[in-house]
This record gives C-alpha cells, sequence and structure tokens, in this order.
C-alpha cells in the first residue's frame, strides 16, 4: 500500500496526541502539519515527536481547506475535536470531498449521517475507535437480534467514567442502551450516571490517579425483577493507547474505500472489523 497522507484534527487535545503518535508511528501514513482546532487554542503552532504542526482556529477552517488541498492532496481527515464541532466539521468535510474519519462522539448523528451521503462523501463514523470495545457491542448487537427480551423486568443500571474534560455521556454508553432495550430493558440514555470529578473516581471508583486524566471505565448492571440474580459487564480502560491502533486501521480501510471510487457511504468500526486485520 501507498503512503497515505492524514490530516489529523483536535490536536493539541489530549486523545488527537494519542491517535497523532501511533501515526506517526506507522510507515504507511504521514501526517500532514495542520490540525483544525478550537476557539479556545491562541498557540499557531504544537509539536507530535518534534513535528510542528499549525493549529488552525474555527474562522479560517475553510479558507486554509484550500491551501491544504494544494499541497497535500488526496488526504483522509481525522476528526478528534470537540462535541460542539462535530456537525459543521462535517459539513466542511462534505462539501469540500474530504474523507474523513469521526471519532468525536456528541452532535445530531443523523444529520452527521446524510451530511456524508447526501455529498457522495465517505467517512468512517464511530463513537469509539477501540477494536476490542468496538467487538464486545458486536457482540451485544447479536444477542439483542438473536434473544429479544432476554432480560425483561429486569433492572439496568450503566455507569460511566470519564476525565473531568470529557463534555458528553459516553457514545459507547449511549449505543449500548439500544441493545439493552431490544433485550428487553426500558432503558434512557439520560439514566446513564455520568462520573467527571476525579476525587470521586479515585476514590469510590478505583481508578489509578496516574491515569485520572485520561480513562475510559464502563459497567452495565441487570438484576432480576426479585433481585436473586445479576449480570455485570464491565470494560476499563485507562490510558488512550488502544484507540490509536482502531483509528490506524480505520484510516487504511476508508483509503481502501477511496481508491475502489465508492462514494456516499458511510462505514462503522464494525465495518473496519470485518475488513480483516490486514489493513
Amino acid at each position: 500500500m501507498s503512503t497515505i497522507s492524514v490530516m489529523l484534527n483536535g490536536l493539541p487535545g489530549n486523545v488527537a496526541r494519542v491517535i497523532a503518535d501511533h501515526i506517526m508511528a506507522d510507515p504507511a501514513l504521514n501526517l500532514i502539519p495542520f490540525s483544525f482546532t478550537g476557539p479556545d487554542i491562541d498557540a499557531p503552532h504544537c509539536h507530535v515527536a518534534g513535528k510542528p504542526i499549525m493549529l488552525i482556529r474555527p474562522e479560517a477552517h475553510d479558507s486554509m481547506i484550500t491551501e491544504i488541498l494544494t499541497g497535500h492532496a488526496p488526504f483522509i481527515t481525522v476528526d478528534f475535536t470537540h462535541p460542539t464541532a462535530v456537525n459543521a466539521n462535517a459539513d466542511l468535510y462534505c462539501r469540500r470531498g474530504l474523507p474523513f474519519v469521526m471519532g468525536t462522539t456528541g452532535g445530531d448523528r443523523d444529520t452527521l449521517v446524510r451530511s456524508v451521503t447526501d455529498s457522495g462523501n465517505l467517512a468512517v463514523i464511530a463513537p469509539n475507535m477501540a477494536k476490542q470495545i468496538v467487538g464486545f457491542q458486536a457482540m451485544m448487537a447479536h444477542a439483542a437480534e438473536t434473544f429479544p427480551n432476554l432480560f425483561k423486568d429486569y433492572r439496568l443500571a450503566i455507569r460511566e467514567s470519564h476525565q473531568a474534560g470529557k463534555a458528553d455521556t459516553s457514545g459507547t454508553a449511549k449505543a449500548m442502551v439500544t441493545y439493552f432495550n431490544r433485550m428487553g430493558i426500558p432503558f434512557t440514555t439520560d439514566q446513564i450516571e455520568k462520573e467527571r470529578d476525579p476525587e470521586r473516581q479515585a476514590n469510590t471508583w478505583g481508578v489509578p490517579p496516574e491515569h485520572l486524566a485520561g480513562h475510559a471505565w464502563h459497567t452495565y448492571t441487570l438484576t432480576s425483577p426479585d433481585g436473586t440474580a445479576t449480570f455485570e459487564f464491565t470494560h476499563n480502560i485507562n490510558g488512550r493507547d488502544i484507540y490509536g491502533e482502531g483509528t490506524r486501521d480505520a484510516v487504511r480501510f476508508l483509503a481502501d474505500k477511496v481508491q475502489s471510487g465508492e462514494k456516499g457511504q458511510v462505514y462503522s468500526m464494525i465495518d473496519v472489523l470485518k475488513a480483516g486485520a490486514n489493513l
């Protein structure tokens, strides 16, 4: 496979920095020196492994695309920005014909998908880029389809804990709600218990102090009507490296779809996993 150029948006954010390290460590990928950033970032540049990256504020996003395309087209855009920027960024990517991997949660997801399909663009859109968690979700989706109402009349509790800087409720937890709904439990995303306080995370949850600034802990507890049976599913991620591998595979997958000439398609991480490990 020839080298794939990647524009990573969201620097100098913590998640984007981890993704940048994985991109730069992969000889098949080339990180181009531009990144869309948010309105609160004043620095003109940041550095990733010694490489200077120009940070582009929101008011200059559209105008800078032409310059970036002139020097670096074609490329895959990867978005790890902020929930409030999801739809505006996606609209820009679609308007300018930029295939993208959307790792940012939040925004209007139905509108996000329509932006891609209506424009003829291509995108991988996933609330979680960790392949192993996506595989777990696929197993839950299979259970929901194969055994509807399996947990009818059970009580469900969903607790998720992320670093204080995560603005929205976990997209992974929201996705899991749909599977439990199909298995007979009337539960809404508003009932998800969201923890963002570092003191409670350390003292009550047991999150290691060194990972308070970057973690994703989820627990799903199901209890029978009479309280005699309990089922619990837990996945606790410390740090952010697990997302780098999945993002890398999503970039390779999307580049292959671009090369094959496909149009107007939205893919999930399930699609990436089904494509195999040799991306």
